[in-house]
């Protein structure tokens, strides 16, 4: 009697295995894309924003000699500007992912979330480094002398990380699915860097306008992060939960919305 093999395992779905594989790739042509195929065209990505920056920075310090915390208003406005732009540049890239690989999601290996996770990756990966020349230049050429509370600074970072990646995957269906929401949502940014206490804190704002900024998470995020350059700043107010809550929705609402729609708004 012969008897019957046992039927071949299927194979392994081609996506599971192949997924670091194609964010690798992804994070590759985003380099050579955005920066050019030398390394001076990311030299100079990162040189830009620094040299802005510590510009913004120089500028501030002479006009205003006494900041909200501590003596050094250049360290001031740099723990504030940093995590702001770091969320604007992250949030505002991850958004227009499929736009920009709409061409590559044809194969069947990249799929959306690839497209969102190296586009994360890589623009989070820049600004850490611009934040880390920026601080470091600061500290070098004003000679300040604090103790940092590093996990707070992590803390803050990992916060503005996530409300980024949830914001900008939200939007990622949002700005394809609705050209018109791209210019809406432009205009309700612009005033966000007068209400996300770069320029000041947020216990020096009265009420009832403080309760309303408590609402922002950028407060918070910025908040956090000055938390760990000043160690006598409190910060009652911080809600890292709060943080992590509205980047949960927004990354989890645009998940479900790009997994549903995704072929029909970026077709190929």
């Amino acid at each position: 009697m012969t008897v019957a093999p046992f039927p071949p395992r299927p194979a392994q779905p081609p996506r599971r295995r192949g997924a670091g594989r194609a964010i690798a790739a992804l994070i590759l042509r985003e380099m050579s894309t955005s920066y050019g195929r030398s390394a001076l065209g990311y030299l100079w990505a990162l040189l830009e924003p620094v040299a802005g920056i510590m510009l913004m920075a120089f500028l501030f310090s002479l006009a205003f000699s006494a900041p909200p915390l501590g003596t050094n208003f250049a360290l001031f406005y740099a723990s504030g500007i940093l995590p702001f732009l770091t969320y604007l540049e992250i949030s505002q890239k991850v958004a227009v992912s499929l736009r920009f690989s709409r061409a590559l999601l044809a194969y069947p290996g990249v799929t959306f979330l690839d497209a969102v996770l190296a586009r994360f990756a890589i623009n989070a990966v820049t600004m850490v480094t611009v934040a880390l020349v920026i601080y470091g230049l600061l500290f070098s050429i004003y000679r300040i002398n604090a103790i940092l509370d590093l996990p707070a600074i992590a803390l803050g970072f990992a916060l503005c990380f996530a409300l980024a990646l949830g914001v900008g995957t939200l939007n990622c269906y949002l700005l394809t699915a609705f050209p018109l929401w791209e210019r809406a949502w432009a205009v309700l940014n612009r005033p966000l860097f007068i209400v996300s206490c770069v320029f000041f804190v947020y216990d020096s704002v009265p009420e009832p306008y403080r309760g309303w900024l408590w609402w922002n998470p950028l407060v918070h995020v910025i908040g956090q992060t000055r938390k760990g350059f000043y160690a006598g700043y409190e910060g009652a107010y911080l809600s890292p939960l709060y943080v992590l809550t509205v980047s949960a929705i927004c990354f989890a609402a645009g998940l479900i919305a790009l997994r549903r729609y995704h072929r029909d708004i970026a077709p190929f």
